[in-house]
């Protein structure tokens, strides 16, 4: 008869099997894009989540021993490691202590981006965006600005007036100028932008705002003019013009 899996033993298998796959050619690769090598085994994001696809299963039918083996991976301290842990946890039993301990503990933007579809799917995930964006800590605030995001492109539920609040922390933080920070803000104010009609009427009004509030801020001028080129763009227009007749 199989019983419950052992979570301890079960991350402790998953941790030995990505440090057979260490690859210090890939760290060295991942270095030269801004991805922090400490801890990091070189194990391909895709790779990652075939072993995660092979969780599934755990995922559905044991999901408290899921969310235990992801606790186990994060613990870890292993870069990919935190990636699966991510790819495996359970977005209902994460909790918001969880999900902060977590947000706190970042090092990496790749970590971050990978964590927040985790975090767009928990039920906080909208105080998430409210309270990381004001942190000062760069992958806190980063974080924030990704699950807004994730929520901008996948809570299809959502009504327009939840995701043009995301407009406000683009505006306020608009003038910090740490390229994880500005980056993040910018796919912010683009991904608003691209949701809706309404969504993209508010942002190209946002993105011009940022210009004339920020003329000294080459941080401001280059998240408001980069969103502005999008856009305006032919195929994000097309788009806006096709949502706005079948609406």
């Amino acid at each position: 008869m199989g019983g419950s899996p052992d979570p301890a033993a079960l991350a402790a298998s998953l941790i030995a099997r990505l440090e057979a796959l260490r690859n210090p050619a890939n760290v060295a690769g991942m270095a030269r894009y801004g991805i922090n090598p400490e801890g990091t085994l070189g194990v391909p994001v895709a790779v990652l989540r075939e072993i995660a696809k092979e969780q599934r299963p755990l995922r559905r039918d044991e999901p408290a021993a899921a969310h235990s083996v992801a606790a186990r991976l994060w613990d870890s301290g292993v870069h990919e490691a935190r990636i699966l842990a991510g790819l495996i946890e359970v977005p209902a039993l994460v909790t918001r202590g969880q999900a902060d301990a977590w947000a706190s503990d970042l090092d990496s933007w790749d970590v971050c981006d990978q964590l927040c579809s985790l975090f767009a799917a928990t039920g906080f995930a909208y105080e998430l965006v409210a309270d990381w964006t004001v942190a000062e800590e760069l992958f806190v605030k980063r974080a924030g600005f990704v699950v807004a995001c994730a929520l901008a492109v996948h809570d299809k539920k959502a009504d327009d007036r939840a995701i043009l609040d995301f407009l406000v922390p683009v505006e306020r933080e608009a003038t910090d100028g740490r390229p994880y920070v500005k980056k993040a803000v910018n796919w912010t104010l683009r991904q608003v932008g691209k949701r809706s009609p309404a969504c993209h009427t508010a942002a190209l009004a946002s993105a011009e705002r940022i210009l004339a509030a920020h003329p000294d801020s080459a941080a401001a001028r280059w998240i408001a003019r980069d969103a502005l080129r999008e856009l305006r763009s032919d195929p994000v227009l097309r788009r806006v013009a096709q949502r706005r007749a079948s609406a």
